[in-house]
């Protein structure tokens, strides 16, 4: 999507700016010469996640804005005052809020310990609330105020709910911010929005939910970019309260089908990419039925569908005599854990994960281990 310069000088407060979808919607409103706050909590390299506040600056500066690295954890309303404050002193107020900040953990009710689901709900609804409270003071004094959630639509269907309550709950606190406040601050031409990808997207956290095939199956963050640059765009009296979906939003900017192809991280696999969470574009169970593999690996999988038996490839049976057959003990040593598998269908791991039909249980750590774990295997098997 083609810079129009509409946000050349407007100064944008992004949370989670440091990576994924955050920096890329800091790098294209810096393309206009917007003023980027980055808020995200890594000031120092992580050890597995590449990016920080500094390079996303470095970053944001290259592409023509002017950035704020600030440390930032939602959950820490002095931290967020501080930026704020630095904020307006450096660039004289606030334009634009993108709460993009957001934890995930996909487990049921009994599998939810309260510090991860505190977790969730401190970061993703209360510091979506409260980032917005604080800087709408400056909003309101801005021609052109916006603020953007990534957050979903709000879907009722108990699919939505059953397999990961505690998270759909902290993400429809952040759609909720935007049903409300919406109406609050209507008068106040302070624009309340949601915007939420149609398909997975390639990040940090969908490559760990998921693993290094996810790219197969998920577009880029620039799509997710592009469509917030539009949004944002907009004047504030003709576009607040709405849940946007960014396929849909690219499609009303004059998008070919083409050109929205062009997002996916693998654009010869366009016809399998995986819908995203709470979109009901198609049962859970076509989603699934269509990546079309033979053999099911996973933590541990309750699938509802049978077995095809006319399938062709190895038996599960062989594939698990394989393994074991070439485990050693210094495989064993490094992975110090143990697996229980229950394979009922043929399933996409990663597709089955999405839809809830593919259940991790216990240490997420030594879960995610299983994927070294079968990556060290797989030249024997």
């Amino acid at each position: 999507m083609i810079n129009t310069g509409k946000l050349a000088g407007r100064t944008i407060f992004i949370s989670g700016a440091s990576r994924g979808i955050g920096k890329a919607i800091a790098l294209k409103a810096a393309q206009d010469g917007a003023n980027i706050i980055i808020a995200a909590k890594t000031g120092e390299p992580h050890p597995k996640l590449e990016g920080t506040i500094y390079t996303a600056a470095k970053e944001v500066e290259a592409a023509g804005g002017k950035a704020l690295p600030c440390v930032v954890d939602v959950r820490d309303e002095n931290q967020i005052k501080a930026a704020v404050d630095q904020a307006v002193s450096k660039f004289g107020g606030i334009d634009i809020v993108v709460n993009n900040a957001s934890a995930i953990s996909l487990t049921g009710t009994l599998e939810t310990d309260m510090k991860r689901y505190d977790l969730m709900h401190h970061i993703n609804t209360r510091g979506t609330f409260l980032v917005s409270k604080i800087c709408l003071p400056y909003l309101k004094k801005s021609p052109s105020a916006h603020i953007l959630n990534l957050s979903p639509p709000l879907n009722m269907s108990p699919h939505w709910f059953k397999d990961h309550l505690a998270y759909t709950m902290a993400k429809y606190g952040m759609s909720m911010c935007v049903l409300g406040m919406a109406e609050e601050f209507r008068c106040d031409k302070v624009a309340v929005n949601a915007l939420w990808p149609r398909t997975a997207i390639q990040t940090a956290a969908i490559e760990m939910l998921t693993g290094p095939e996810s790219s197969q199956h998920s577009r880029k963050p620039e799509i997710v970019a592009d469509a917030a640059y539009a949004i944002l765009c907009k004047d504030p009296c003709s576009a607040t309260g709405n849940f946007y979906i960014d396929e849909d939003v690219l499609r009303q900017e004059g998008m070919s089908q083409a050109q929205i192809d062009a997002y996916a991280c693998d654009p010869s696999n366009n016809a399998n990419l995986m819908p995203d969470f709470f979109l009901d574009v198609m049962s859970p169970d076509k989603i699934v039925s269509g990546f079309n593999v033979q053999v099911p690996v996973g933590s541990k999988t309750a699938g509802k569908e049978k077995t095809d038996a006319s399938s062709s490839g190895p038996s599960v049976e062989l594939i698990f005599k394989s393994i074991s057959d070439n485990l050693s003990p210094e495989l064993v040593s490094k992975t110090q854990a143990i697996f229980q598998f229950h394979v009922t269908g043929k399933l996409k791991p990663a597709a089955a994960f999405m839809t809830g039909k593919l259940k991790i249980s216990g240490n997420l750590q030594k879960a995610m281990k299983l994927e070294k774990l079968m990556t060290a295997l797989k030249a024997k098997l």
